[in-house]
């Protein structure tokens, strides 16, 4: 196989294609955007790569070792579209731009790659979704004789916040990583237990060295222009602080800027927060629903947020409530002053206009801001006062200090009003960004620009009259430049000092030395004032970047007030009331409601109360399919959920306590990818529960056991129960059909039956989802089998085996400690056939009908049916 990137490879092929196979060589494990004129090139692998991936055609351009070189192209101006799309699939670009003077080269233009555009780090507004956040991670695993030790670090470009934080515990590693969704994940490539990292999009094998604790260290006191990291309480997670330092490094190789945002590291504290794991995340739907969408999950309903910032900040609250009561104490006061004021209407419509700052922030960091952003930035700092004054004489201390940290900066107002046109162009390239009367030489190269028009209107003027060619024109093309252009018909009185510049089909076009003059003067200074124009910008930029810090407290401060106000609306606009925190092991709700469930009903929602403490914890859940246990179940947890990041909750009132951990199992679903069948998946959630809860966790269990034959599953539904009651004392709630477990109220302290009320007409049933003290009375399956439309056949035939069954095989009692499967007594009872099952079916048939209604004709009818069913 021929090496392109030898010495001897590179030397043989054009010059343009040496250019380019050298820049190739150091960014081989990324697509190279090669800058020809108006297109983005791509060359052998790569565009076969990108011609796949875009679906665009794929050309050819020379050979190489006699073979054609593959060529795909994007043009520059539609370069964003492609750069999305790439992103979007874990692809990463490094982008090659002209650097040299075409005018001065006697080769192929200088050129150099400027950026790498990689999933994690992409800072352009058109590439990134506004309201979530875009991550980038690094995990690296350090193996002891005892045991492996994880650490991980994660950056968000876009804000510049930068964390670390390590596990001993592979579970709680994955959870952290399901709630963050990196989108590009650095990984060693010495790992050994990071399988799922390894298969996960957007992942990057690295070199171990780049894992250097040592250049860990370095690498991080360049960035924050410290001696060491003392200052920061990271000294103690040395595997952490190796995950931030090859992610700082290659954070810095892709941006190829300096980054003065990114300020700080912090090491994220799980203590601080509810902990909950990639299962629960997912039952609870928080962000995104069973099937992967956006659509009837708590977020949706939850987000009214008027800002970008503020939504993303949400949805960080909702992946990460607070256990610390005070904190979370303190912004339910917050909610209720801007809620009982009516102020929060008021403050949303000046949030609405301030847009996001924080990511603006960001691209004037890596000075990549275009004259937009910056006329955004401008409107927000003219708005701040206006904001700032509705707060006025607010009581609650949460308010107070945001006031404080949102800063007004009139003296950066100021400037960018003075500097920046109401309406800029998307890209200063285009010039006309900064505003008339900014500078003195700008506005005089402008004057002679603008002086052109009225020069070329003159000319032609007067060459009319001198020549007498009434159709005579002077034109100007980007090719040619300046010209007189005349029909061929008026050739013939062109004077004899009019030079041909070009020849047309139907016209002849001419120079003067009078416009030639004019050319240059025009030509010069539209290049000096777009370059005048680009430099004056840089430096606004590098002012900016002298209040990067009161920008970042101040985008902060509003993201924070932007989710109160937004709790506040929803409270108001969903009849939701202020949770009460206690203290203690306690969770009690009255007329409690599913926050994403009653928003899709078109029925009222029925809402129910709960009561866990000390001496009920465990609650034993019964009643039919259908009738609303995990619905019931779930608001348990969302309402706890949403009282612990401050928000108001649906519910008559709640009392929530103090939780650490919330976990669920509920649901059946397999993990194929991994050979593991529904069974084991439930095994295995059941397991993580029992293993990591404590005193302090809320347990939600649905049908436990139920992949299994009945004795197994009942024996390991009732010592799961057992276990969570006896010797962790969870708060839990468990679900079951296993009727047999409503007996361990009586045999266990701290344990109560409640059940879902369900009532039933002949062979119907009306599901009621009222919960009830008590155990239900019987299942309802049949009849909800008959709801889902099994055949009449089938539906007869169960309900006499069912009937057999209770018949022959009254119910036993388990021993509470020792469960063992056993026979059921009459194993040898014959059970009933199916043309025993017809028979019965045409007795009921018979006792059903009102014969003295039938003509005789039906009568014939029925009896051709009845006939038939028993053939």
């Amino acid at each position: 196989m021929i090496d392109l990137y030898s010495e001897a490879s590179i030397s043989a092929q054009t010059p343009m294609m040496q250019q380019f196979l050298k820049l190739k060589k150091d960014h081989q494990d990324v697509l190279l955007f090669y800058r020809m004129g108006d297109f983005y090139e791509l060359f052998f692998d790569d565009a076969k790569r990108a011609s796949e991936l875009l679906d665009i055609s794929l050309t050819k351009r020379g050979t190489a070792h006699g073979q054609p070189i593959p060529m795909a192209g994007v043009p520059y101006h539609a370069v964003d579209n492609y750069l999305s799309r790439l992103v979007q699939m874990g692809q990463s670009v490094a982008i090659c731009e002209q650097v040299g003077d075409p005018a001065t080269s006697k080769g192929p233009v200088d050129r150099k790659v400027v950026r790498i555009v990689t999933p994690g780090t992409v800072t352009d507004e058109n590439l990134l979704p506004d309201r979530q956040d875009n991550l980038i991670a690094a995990v690296f695993e350090q193996k002891t004789k005892s045991d492996t030790l994880f650490g991980l670090a994660y950056l968000d470009i876009n804000s510049g916040r930068f964390l670390l934080n390590e596990f001993s515990n592979i579970g709680d590693l994955s959870a952290t990583l399901t709630r963050l969704s990196p989108a590009e994940l650095l990984y060693a490539e010495s790992v050994t237990e990071l399988h799922g990292v390894v298969r996960a999009k957007g992942a990057r094998r690295r070199p171990d060295w780049e894992f250097d604790l040592q250049t860990a260290h370095r690498v991080l006191n360049q960035q924050f222009k410290t001696k060491e990291l003392t200052g920061f309480g990271v000294m103690e997670y040395s595997v952490g602080l190796c995950a931030a330092g090859c992610l700082m490094q290659y954070v810095k190789d892709t941006q190829r800027t300096a980054l003065p945002h990114i300020r700080s590291l912090t090491v994220e504290s799980l203590q601080s927060c509810i902990l909950i794991d990639s299962a629960t995340r997912k039952n609870l739907e928080l962000t995104q629903n069973l099937s992967g969408g956006l659509d009837n999950t708590l977020a949706q309903i939850l987000d009214k947020t008027a800002t970008p910032m503020g939504s993303r900040l949400l949805k960080r609250w909702i992946h990460m409530p607070s256990r610390e009561q005070l904190e979370v104490s303190a912004r339910l006061d917050a909610v209720e002053e801007l809620l009982v004021s009516d102020r929060f209407g008021e403050v949303q419509g000046f949030l609405k206009q301030i847009g996001d700052i924080e990511r603006i922030v960001a691209r004037l960091a890596l000075r990549s801001a275009r004259p937009r952003d910056l006329a955004r930035l401008r409107n927000a700092l003219v708005i701040i006062p206006d904001l700032k004054s509705s707060l006025t004489n607010t009581k609650s201390a949460r308010l107070n200090a945001l006031k404080q940290n949102i800063q007004e900066l009139p003296d950066v107002a100021l400037l960018l009003e003075s500097a920046i046109i109401e309406s800029p162009p998307v890209l200063i390239r285009d010039g006309g960004v900064i505003k008339p009367g900014f500078d003195e030489s700008l506005d005089e190269l402008r004057e002679l620009s603008a002086g052109a028009t009225r020069f070329v209107e003159e000319l032609e003027a007067r060459e009319r009259e001198q020549t007498g060619i009434a159709t005579l024109k002077v034109g100007y093309n980007r090719v040619h430049g300046f010209f007189i252009d005349v029909s061929k018909a008026n050739s013939a009185q062109v004077p004899d000092h009019y030079i041909r510049r070009q020849t047309l089909k139907n016209n002849e076009r001419y120079i003067v030395p009078e416009l030639k003059a004019h050319e240059e003067k025009v030509l010069t200074s539209q290049s000096r004032s777009l370059a005048l124009e680009k430099k004056l910008y840089d430096e606004l930029i590098t002012k900016l970047n002298d209040v990067i810090e009161p920008l970042q407290y101040t985008s902060e401060g509003i993201a924070q007030l932007d989710v109160l106000c937004n709790f506040s609306e929803r409270a108001e606009s969903l009849n939701y009331n202020k949770p009460t925190l206690v203290h203690g092991r306690s969770i009690n709700i009255e007329g409690g409601r599913h926050p994403v469930v009653e928003q899709v009903m078109s029925d009222p929602f029925i809402a129910n109360p709960v009561s866990l403490n000390v001496d009920r914890r465990l609650a034993v859940i019964t009643g039919p399919n259908m009738g609303g246990k995990s619905t019931y179940m779930r608001q348990i947890a969302l309402i706890s959920l949403m009282a612990n990041i401050g928000c108001y909750v649906p519910a008559e009132s709640a009392e929530i306590g103090e939780l650490d951990r919330i976990f669920t199992r509920i649901g059946a679903s397999d993990d194929l990818a991994s050979g593991r069948s529904t069974f084991m998946v439930e095994m295995t959630e059941t397991a993580n529960i029992l293993h990591n809860a404590t005193p302090n966790s809320l347990v939600l269990m649905d049908e436990i056991g139920r992949g299994t034959s009945t004795y197994d599953g009942l024996s390991l539904a009732w010592a799961t129960a057992d276990y969570l009651v006896s010797k962790l004392h969870s708060l839990t709630l468990f679900a079951t059909h296993y009727f047999e477990l409503t007996e361990f109220a009586e045999d266990h302290e701290g344990v109560v039956n409640v059940h879902l009320d369900a009532q039933e007409h002949g062979d119907d049933i009306i599901f009621m989802h009222a919960v009830q003290e008590g155990a239900a009375s019987k299942s309802f399956g049949i009849q909800v089998a008959k709801l889902a439309g099994l055949p009449k056949e089938v539906l007869h035939y169960a309900k006499r085996k069912l009937h057999q069954l209770e018949m022959k095989n009254p119910q036993e009692e388990l021993n509470n400690e020792v469960y063992a499967e056993q026979s059921p007594t009459n194993a040898q009872a014959k059970p009933l056939s199916m043309m025993e099952m017809s028979k019965l079916q045409v007795a009921d048939v018979i006792s059903d009908t009102e014969l003295d209604d039938l003509s005789p004709r039906q009568a014939w009818e029925l009896i051709s049916k009845l006939k038939q069913t028993l053939k």
